[in-house]
């Protein structure tokens, strides 16, 4: 299934409208961030994870 939601960010002092895309599918969980090489980047998949897992939600097994 593929997603497209409209978010925000703050750069400095101005405001500027992200465009987020999502696809979810059969297979093995995993995520991949993927546009920014940026190492907190990276580590946000674990807060990702964290936040799924908090909201009461388990990946599939």
């Amino acid at each position: 299934m593929f997603a497209r939601v409209f978010s925000g960010a703050v750069i400095g002092l101005d405001g500027v409208v992200m465009e987020v895309e999502v696809d979810t599918g059969a297979g093995l969980p995993r995520s991949t961030i993927v546009g920014l090489p940026d190492a907190a980047v990276q580590e946000s998949k674990e807060r990702v994870a964290a936040a799924i897992k908090n909201a009461g939600f388990h990946p599939p097994q």
